[in-house]
């Protein structure tokens, strides 16, 4: 198999030869299709994520066929198409795991973290925690929807059911849970960098009934916003921006210090929450709502060997919706 490997943090990533990997117990050995590159990984690259497994191939929004099949598992064949997304593992014994709060488990393992993910030819990954894929024929466009897709959906739960949402950042994740609010009939103002027209643009074309900088007060008080931009700043104006009673939900899984804000903007009941991984009831209710809501993914290909390139071009927004990755 051929893997981009991280072996230091803030260092490039080096493509490496190695054997096929062999699924153990419980396990499925997927040949990747795609791999989308996630915010997240620039975190596990940049070392903001400080407990990554290295070595360690980064990638959690992963697409493949099933290439071969470990001792007990039952519910995937070869030759399967199936998503792996950033939850890889929960023990299933811990309080949370118990109580239906797996995202919150004691005992996580997180694919391209904490176990080797999606930016190779190969992955393992537990059966338990991949998503049968009937019906998504493009690999390629389906890769965001296992990450961004579905942070996005869990945010939105989280949100409430109000019908002015605010999207703060407007890249891979707000761009495919616009189009979810359209169907659902909700007005979406979407907020980016100031002064970046591109982006605000693409929001418009994709519906969003008022787009502009993200120090600037939407014409409407929100019933909701969601910061998927790792900004801690944006945390005081997101909630300036909400009414009385309104939420604000922080939807990445790091982000820059929140700076200090008066209480004022707090009170009246806003809520201030974050989002922790997902569930896999999440993702078995995203994978369903997608090809209802019609949700088109806008990606840019590059071959597994720039990877590197694909992380800088994030990191810079030389492109919008996702980059994803080409074995």
């Amino acid at each position: 198999m051929k893997a981009m490997v991280l072996k230091f943090p803030r260092t490039p990533l080096v493509l490496e030869e190695r054997p096929d990997p062999e699924p153990g117990p419980g396990q499925i050995c997927v040949e990747v299709e795609a791999c989308a590159v996630c915010r997240t990984d620039l975190h596990v690259v940049d070392g903001d994520l400080p407990k990554a497994k290295l070595p360690v191939i980064p990638g959690h929004e992963i697409i493949g066929r099933v290439a071969a099949v470990g001792e007990t598992v039952t519910r995937l064949e070869r030759g399967q198409r199936v998503g792996i997304p950033w939850l890889g593992h929960t023990c299933g014994y811990c309080e949370f795991c118990i109580e239906g709060r797996e995202n919150l488990c004691d005992e996580p393992q997180f694919t391209g973290y904490t176990r080797d993910g999606g930016f190779a030819s190969h992955v393992i990954a537990d059966a338990e925690f991949a998503f049968p894929m009937n019906g998504f024929n493009d690999p390629a466009a389906a890769a965001p929807l296992m990450c961004a897709g579905l942070i996005g959906w869990r945010s939105l739960k989280m949100a409430g059911d109000g019908t002015r949402i605010g999207l703060f950042g407007f890249g891979a994740a707000a761009h495919i849970l616009i189009q979810v609010l359209n169907w659902q009939g909700r007005s979406v103002y979407a907020f980016t960098r100031a002064g970046d027209d591109e982006a605000q643009h693409h929001a418009r074309s994709l519906g969003a009934v008022w787009a502009g900088g993200s120090n600037e007060a939407p014409p409407d008080r929100l019933d909701a916003a969601i910061l998927f931009a790792p900004v801690g700043g944006l945390v005081p104006l997101a909630l300036k921006s909400v009414k009385k009673g309104g939420r604000v939900v922080c939807g990445g899984i790091h982000m820059s210090d929140i700076p200090s804000f008066p209480y004022r903007i707090l009170w009246e009941e806003r809520q201030l929450l974050s989002v922790a991984n997902l569930t896999r009831q999440d993702a078995a209710e995203f994978l369903e709502i997608a090809p209802q809501a019609g949700v088109k993914t806008s990606i840019t290909r590059y071959p597994l060997v720039r990877a590197n390139e694909a992380l800088e071009d994030l990191r810079s927004g030389h492109f919008r919706g996702a980059a994803v990755l080409i074995p």
